[in-house]
């Protein structure tokens, strides 16, 4: 007989973490396995608040719209479930929803701390004889989740960095002074987001200056030197910094910036570039400026590699094939074969190899002077921010999808 699925979002958005929601989406409306298609909206922490939303009828355009939509359409949060052996009560109250809804098949789409709900999901599961395929899918602009060649969300946000670090560079020459602009781009724990700036340096261009990775101890002192001594040769100089550069303390450089976290307990990032600006203002020269890409880098949909969004949204399909053949406890992924042509094979991992663990950018690609990415980066980084994909606009703008999750009226009652 068939059985309902239930899908969520959690941390972080991508500008193609919809697309695997489509991948699940559709796979499971073809699937004679499956009957009703339920969203969880906010995540975990929506499901155990009872919001859940009924996906299964809903419009084929609004669908069709999904693969290019940035940000989280279900929704999502940073809620950490405790060990159950420490406390049941999320579990409990969990598994009575899915059991009310008679899922059979559960997908999240996250991170390293999303798969570690996953992980502990599944344990509990076949502890307790409960019969259920539970699947991590895989997003992070990060690009950090160990045991996979790379993340979904990682390739677009490449492309957008590049090519903003390409437009300020430009930007930063047209003055005929001397000038500093300072790009702080997301990496609490490693540098891969940073390091794919260097894609920026053509034939035509030479950018950034200097890329500072997270994987290393950063020295203030040093970067005024390293600025200063840039400053000499040009007028106009482009730094680019991960917002979790750290000193040789172990001290965030930003942390007088930042002192909250999350419920993962991970220090709340970002100030980086407005904390070492001062340094270089009105001691080296007067026009420096500091700039926060932010949100932007996960959420430029315009900017979506082809190959990124493809690759998202077949890691959806994928991830639902396998629990209809009744896997369970994995997270789908890529293996990569050859650089060129570029040739992946899709994979699946036990999500206990992923969960809470952190993939750094290799020491092989971060220079001697550790202040810039060795071009044998560009092999790895180059496949992933290929294509251009064909948004639909409507007057002018894109125009994104939605699955009603801001209107109450599509929230399933009773349950």
């Amino acid at each position: 007989m068939a059985k309902n699925c239930l899908i969520g979002q959690s941390g972080g958005p991508t500008a193609v973490i919809n697309a695997s929601l489509k991948g699940v989406i559709e796979a499971a409306k073809k699937s004679k396995k499956i009957d009703k298609i339920f969203g969880m909206r906010y995540g975990i922490q929506g499901a155990l608040d009872g919001n859940i939303l009924d996906l299964t009828n809903k419009s084929s355009k609004e669908l069709k719209l999904l693969r290019y939509t940035p940000s989280s359409v279900l929704g999502t949060s940073r809620y950490k479930i405790v060990d159950y052996n420490e406390n049941e009560e999320d579990y409990v109250n969990l598994f009575n929803l899915i059991d009310k809804l008679d899922i059979s098949y559960f997908f999240y789409i996250g991170g390293n701390d999303s798969m570690d709900t996953v992980d502990k999901l599944n344990k509990y599961a076949e502890e307790n004889g409960i019969e259920i395929n539970i699947m991590g899918i895989p997003k992070t602009v990060d690009n950090d989740l160990v045991e996979i060649d790379h993340c979904p969300g990682y390739g677009s946000a490449s492309k957008y960095i590049a090519t903003s670090v390409m437009e300020i560079a430009r930007d930063s020459r047209v003055y005929d002074i001397k000038n500093v602009h300072i790009v702080e781009v997301m990496g609490r724990a490693s540098g891969w987001l940073a390091a794919a700036s260097m894609l920026a340096s053509n034939d035509k261009l030479k950018a950034p200056d200097y890329i500072y990775v997270s994987e290393v101890d950063f020295s203030v002192n040093q970067f005024i030197k390293d600025v200063e001594k840039k400053m000499n040769e040009q007028k106009s100089v482009v730094v680019v910094v991960s917002e979790g550069i750290k000193d040789e303390h172990g001290n965030y450089i930003s942390a007088d910036k930042s002192t909250t976290h999350d419920h993962f307990g991970h220090k709340k990032m970002g100030g980086a570039a407005p904390v070492l600006a001062p340094f270089i203002k009105g001691n080296l020269c007067d026009r420096v400026k500091a700039i926060r890409l932010d949100v932007m880098q996960r959420a430029a949909a315009h900017c979506v590699s082809e190959v990124d969004a493809e690759e998202a949204y077949t890691l959806g399909k994928k991830a639902t094939k396998a629990a209809l053949a009744g896997k369970t406890g994995l997270m789908v992924g890529f293996k990569r074969v050859s650089n060129d042509p570029y040739k992946i094979e899709y994979i699946e991992v036990p999500v206990e190899k992923i969960a809470n663990k952190v993939k750094s950018l290799p020491k092989k690609w971060i220079n001697k002077n550790e202040n810039q990415i060795k071009k044998g980066f560009r092999d790895y980084v180059l496949p992933l921010i290929q294509g251009k994909v064909d948004i639909s606009y409507k007057d002018g703008l894109p125009e994104y999808g939605e699955l009603d999750c801001l209107n109450k009226d599509f929230l399933v009652k009773n349950i």
